[in-house]
């Protein structure tokens, strides 16, 4: 029989409200463990008998997914793994660049990757480096593998906006990705120069836009991205702007999420960058 959180708080739980826990309630205990998997053991009320009967159906339905909170990094990973599960990795190289390695564990890619590189193998994506990925950046490398693009690049620089099916993404975008850049670098432009050299950017400033500061930044081979950064300006009341594009062929390589996934990593690179660099004077 399932527990959902009414069940174990009604049926099992002493209902005291101890806080021996480690939460203020027990009906708090009960959702932890429902739907966070937290340990029913954690309730030091409830005898031995109980709890292994309890850990057996909660582990059925923990197994069927039922009442828990989806981990949507897990499931995003596992349904790009899937999409790209027929891909031969020695037609990559020729398709999205990259050198093809004999491992001991058979065929891998090396493929450059915001200024070090990534190894693609039948079942893994790791650095070269040995420092880890996060999933969602394995999201958006094997969405890459497998969106099926293979032109290279043709400098025609498009917003984000101007492409299609982005209108439910354009917010998630300015916020989680251009606002937090401004709150960061806004009157700290030296900051920023330093940190988009630090991760890899080739500097465009004054080269081909009016941005304070522009730069270059290669994530894959056949993915570009120009990042433009005007400067707060308090005498004619103007606030700071950051703006990011991306070469017209970018939805051949990628999909709209997976822009929004290596966005939000470009913006994490360049904070980090910025935060474990020496402070400087700015410009």
């Amino acid at each position: 029989m399932a527990l959902s959180v009414v069940d174990l708080y009604r049926d099992i739980l002493p209902k005291t409200n101890c806080g021996d826990c480690g939460f203020p309630t027990c009906l708090a205990f009960a959702g932890m463990v429902v739907s966070e998997k937290h340990p029913i053991d954690g309730c030091p009320h409830l005898a031995p008998e109980v709890v292994e009967r309890c850990n057996q159906e909660l582990a059925e339905q923990y197994a069927a997914g039922k009442w828990t909170k989806r981990d949507l990094a897990e499931d995003a990973l596992t349904w790009a793994k899937e999409r790209s599960a027929s891909m031969n990795l020695s037609d990559l190289p020729g398709r999205i660049g990259g050198e093809l390695l004999d491992t001991d564990s058979g065929k891998a890619l090396k493929l450059p990757y915001f200024g070090g590189h990534v190894i693609i193998s039948e079942g893994d994506i790791t650095r070269a480096d040995d420092r880890e990925l996060t999933r969602w950046e394995k999201v958006f490398i094997y969405n890459h593998l497998s969106q099926g693009g293979s032109r290279m690049p043709i400098g025609k620089w498009k917003g984000f906006e101007e492409f299609p099916n982005t209108v439910s993404k354009i917010k998630t975008m300015a916020g989680h990705v251009e606002a937090p850049l401004v709150d960061r670098f806004h009157g700290r432009l030296a900051e920023l120069v330093d940190a988009a050299k630090r991760i890899g950017g080739m500097e465009m400033t004054g080269k081909a836009h009016s941005a304070d500061a522009a730069f270059f930044f290669r994530p894959f081979l056949r993915v570009p991205v120009m990042l433009l950064f005007w400067d707060e300006d308090p005498a004619d009341g103007f606030g700071a702007t950051a703006k990011l594009l991306f070469d017209e062929t970018v939805i051949e390589h990628l999909d709209i999420e997976s822009i929004v996934f290596l966005s939000e990593r470009l913006r994490q690179l360049l904070c980090d960058a910025a935060d474990e660099a020496p402070q400087k004077g700015n410009t």
